[in-house]
């Protein structure tokens, strides 16, 4: 794994506290699953552009 750095809005990153704690999850996998399913969502628009 590699580990990155990232920025939040203040609001933004209680946002996803919250998500992450009735998920009963680590924020650091919910906004890597935010992250990821959103590079799918993009790529698949990409293509379609295509």
């Amino acid at each position: 794994m590699v580990t990155l750095t990232i920025t939040l809005d203040p609001a933004v990153a209680s946002f996803y506290q919250r998500v992450a704690e009735l998920a009963d999850m680590p924020v650091e996998t919910v906004l890597a699953d935010a992250l990821f399913k959103l590079a799918g969502e993009l790529s698949l628009e990409a293509m379609r552009k295509k």
